[in-house]
Formats: C-alpha cells, sequence, structure tokens
C-alpha cells in the first residue's frame, strides 16, 4: 500500500487552492462539499469557476501566487497551468508541513485525491496512486450502482438509535447481530424506497423483538425480458439479499445465476395448461416464507404489475400482514421493441399503444375488438401466440387493413432472439413454415414499417460468455 486512506476534518479551516482552470475547479468543489474555508489564488478565473465563487463563501485574491500565502493554511491544491509553479508551491507546503496536493504531479504531492462516492455521511474513496485516474473513476461508476444515495440517510439512522441500541444489548455479540439484521433488512430497504417514518416504525419493532428474529419481508423485483443488464440497480441488490428465491420460467437463467449463491431455489414456473403451482398456492408460499423470517425475492419476468400477476401476490400479502416491496422492471413490451427496433409510439405512425394478454384466465381470447382496431396505435398482444390464428382473424373482422404490418419478437433481449416481420395477411403463413418458441411477443401496426429503417443492430448473445454482438444491417 504506497497510500495510507485517510479522511481530514476540514470543516471551517482554511484551505488554499491555487489556479483558475477547469482541474482546479474540480478541487475546490471537493473542499467546498467537505465545509472548507476556501481561498483562491490565481491573476483569471473561467467564467464557471467565476459563478462559483460569486455565489459562495469563497474569498479570492486576483494575483499570481505568493509564498506568503501559505500562511495560517491548515490543506493547499497546486493546480495552475505552470508546471514549475506548482512545483515550488509543493517544494514550500511539504517544508512547512501543509499537506499538498499538485495537480498530475505526484512526485510533488503529500496527499493525493483519491474519486469520491458521497453519500454523507457515508463517503466511499478510490484511489489507484496517481497510476490511472481515469481507472479510479471507472472504478467509482462501478460502485455507484453498488451504494445507493439511501446509505445516507441509513447511516443518519444509525447515528440516531446508537444509544438505544447499547442500552438494548449488553453483549456487542448481539449487538453486531441486530444491526446484521437492520441494515440488511426491511429497516434498510424503507430508507432506500424513501419511506422514512416507516423505517423508524420498523426499527422500534425490531428493537422491541430484540434477538428475536421477526417477520421477514417479501420483493417483488421485475427481472425484465431476459437481458441481464436490463436489471435495475436496486433489483440487483435484493438478488443479492434473498435467502429464498421463488422464480418462474420467464426469468432467464443469467439472471437466476446473479442471485445469492446461497440463497434457496424455488421453481414456480407456470406454461400453458401446465402449472407447477397455482398461483393461489404461490400467494400462500410467499406468506409462509415471510412469517418463518425469511427474505423472499419473488422473481418476475418482465414487470411484476403488466401482466406478471403481481397484484394478486400483494393482496395475499397485505392480507397477511407481510411487509412487501415492488421493484419494476423492464416490460416485455418495451424491451424487446427496443432490441427487434421497434418504437412503440411514433408521431407519424401510432399516437397510443396498448398492451394486452393474448388469453384470458379462462383461456378465451374474448377482447374488446372494436377498440383495437382503431387507425394510429400499437397493440402488443403478449402470450399470444397461441391464440395468433385468432388475433388475426378478429383484427381483420373488426376493419383492421390485412396489409397491417405485424412483428412476432421471439425471447426478446436473449441470444435466442428472433424476429418475424410480415402483415396480417402473411404471418400465419410464415410463422408455420418456421414456428416461433415461447415467449413470443406480437407487436401490430404501422410502427412495424419502421423496423428496417431502425433497427440498426440486431443482438447476437453468446450462451455461454453472455457477450453481445452488433451485427450491422447486411452483415
Amino acid at each position: 500500500m504506497e497510500h495510507l486512506p485517510i479522511f481530514l476534518d476540514i470543516k471551517a479551516k482554511p484551505c488554499l487552492v491555487i489556479g483558475g482552470g477547469p482541474i482546479a475547479l474540480r478541487k475546490l468543489e471537493n473542499l467546498r462539499r467537505a465545509g472548507a474555508a476556501i481561498t483562491i489564488v490565481a491573476p483569471e478565473l473561467t467564467a464557471e469557476f467565476r459563478a462559483r465563487v460569486d455565489e459562495s463563501e469563497i474569498h479570492y485574491r486576483a494575483r499570481p501566487f505568493e509564498d506568503g500565502d501559505l500562511e495560517g493554511m491548515r490543506l493547499v491544491i497546486a493546480a495552475t497551468d505552470d508546471r514549475a509553479v506548482n512545483r515550488h508551491i509543493g517544494e514550500l507546503a511539504n517544508a512547512r508541513q501543509i499537506p499538498v496536493n499538485v495537480a498530475d504531479q505526484p512526485e510533488d504531492c503529500s496527499f493525493i485525491m483519491p474519486s469520491i462516492i458521497d453519500r454523507s455521511p457515508v463517503v466511499v474513496a478510490v484511489s489507484t496512486g496517481s497510476a490511472s485516474p481515469v481507472l479510479a473513476r471507472m472504478i467509482r461508476a462501478r460502485l455507484e450502482s453498488l451504494v445507493p444515495a439511501g446509505y445516507g440517510r441509513l447511516a443518519e439512522l444509525c447515528a440516531d438509535y446508537r444509544d438505544k441500541v447499547k442500552a438494548r444489548f449488553e453483549q456487542q455479540r448481539d449487538r453486531r447481530r441486530f444491526w446484521d439484521r437492520v441494515l440488511q433488512g426491511g429497516v434498510a430497504e424503507r430508507i432506500f424506497s424513501g419511506h422514512l417514518a416507516e423505517a423508524h416504525v420498523a426499527m422500534e419493532k425490531e428493537l422491541a423483538a430484540g434477538t428475536q428474529s421477526s417477520v421477514g419481508e417479501v420483493y417483488l423485483v421485475g427481472a425484465g425480458p431476459g437481458d441481464p443488464d436490463l436489471l435495475t440497480f436496486r433489483a440487483l441488490r435484493l438478488m443479492q439479499q434473498a435467502d429464498v428465491v421463488v422464480y418462474d420460467r420467464l426469468v432467464a437463467k443469467p439472471i437466476i445465476d446473479m442471485v445469492r449463491r446461497d440463497a434457496e431455489h424455488i421453481y414456480v414456473g407456470k406454461q400453458r395448461n401446465q402449472h407447477t403451482m397455482r398461483q393461489e398456492e404461490i400467494n400462500r408460499l410467499l406468506a409462509r416464507l415471510a412469517k418463518e423470517g425469511h427474505r423472499v425475492l419473488r422473481l418476475k419476468g418482465g414487470d411484476p404489475f403488466i401482466f406478471g400477476r403481481g397484484g394478486e401476490e400483494i393482496d395475499t400479502l397485505a392480507a397477511e400482514g407481510v411487509p412487501f416491496q415492488v421493484v419494476p422492471g423492464i416490460t416485455a413490451a418495451n424491451g424487446c421493441a427496443c432490441y427487434g427496433g421497434i418504437p412503440l409510439t411514433h408521431r407519424d405512425y401510432a399516437q397510443s399503444v396498448t398492451f394486452v394478454t393474448g388469453h384470458l384466465k379462462d383461456h378465451s381470447i374474448d377482447l374488446n375488438w372494436p377498440q383495437l382496431a382503431q387507425p394510429n396505435q400499437t397493440v402488443v398482444f403478449y402470450m399470444g401466440l397461441v391464440g395468433l390464428p385468432k388475433i388475426v382473424e378478429q383484427l381483420i373482422t373488426h376493419g383492421v387493413s390485412p396489409e397491417m404490418p405485424v412483428a412476432l419478437v421471439q425471447q426478446g433481449t436473449t441470444h435466442m432472439q428472433k424476429v418475424y416481420a410480415g402483415t396480417l395477411a402473411t404471418i400465419i403463413d410464415e410463422v408455420e413454415t418456421d414456428p416461433p418458441e415461447p415467449p413470443t411477443l406480437i407487436i401490430v401496426g404501422e410502427v412495424v414499417r419502421l423496423r428496417d429503417k431502425l433497427a440498426w443492430f440486431s443482438i447476437e448473445r453468446d450462451p455461454e460468455q453472455g457477450a453481445t454482438t452488433p451485427i450491422l444491417p447486411g452483415d
């Protein structure tokens, strides 16, 4: 370890920044957020720098650096465009044992500025020891997804309850177990979702429960249409926290593989006329597992509330008094249309879009056909592959032109994606020649005509490595 990572308290302490350009401004921002009393020395400032000085309580000396400027300073930043001046400032500061950072000259620094993730009071700093600031910024960007903004509020809640927890648990072991439970459970998740009042109520319940495990929680998480890259940051975090995962056949295997490795897996997949577990049984299973104290991840393909039956599941959870939260996912219509190069709306072709299920609870497709046959709209049929002949027949019967464009997107956003494009008059023959594999989404509307123009690439995904390769038109 070439540098000792430390955090300095410079709140209200005199700090000096020499330089008036973009680099000096970036350095200034970190000092300002830390509450330093800042003095700027530079003959000129950029317009952006000047605006920041004018709006803040920053003392500005409009002249070149003088040795006496270091007097009384607790920290110095040298960021002029003259390397010799910067080196001179570094030598002076080091001689006076004042911490100094010299921009882009690590040999003249007594400390270096890391790449920072600010979730105050939680702060994460990343450094490569000046070897590669760009790499440090890349690592920081990846960590951003793992440290949501709510961690700052969570730390504040911990500070509020620190004394109460010490009074409640005499043994350090018990305090550690309590905080482990709180920081990875329902209290933390309420903080992350912005429900601060509910978080305090949950915290009081946890204190009352003591070392006894309280009721668990259910996470209804939208896994998206298949591509793991489309998961939300929040979904990824919950996937790593859950100790039981309940999933169905629409959740892609690469996504299942991203769940916490020691979690129990329960498959409840349903296909047409073949149900591993009935929906009512799934609802009761989720409630039972949570009441046993588990953190239950209910992974659902697409979005839980768009033909995902998430509403039925939370009905049961609410009735049973089980805490839950819902994490939206990219629904199949958005994902499949985007990866297929089909805009669901377009000013010239479709001013509305309708999502409709291709079969009802009793396996019929008795839909509002007059409404679905209206012009200037896009209609997306979920789970409509088996009923495709009926869909085509009814749309034409209710006035839709047989020349209306249609696209079927097989297993959209995955390496198995395939797009069948045609019209109402031709699509049946196309799928009979080369039957698509479910799940397949059906898109009906003039926007399908734009596919050849807008689908600048298709997705080819290596099923073993998960790598994606763009395929340009004509390849």
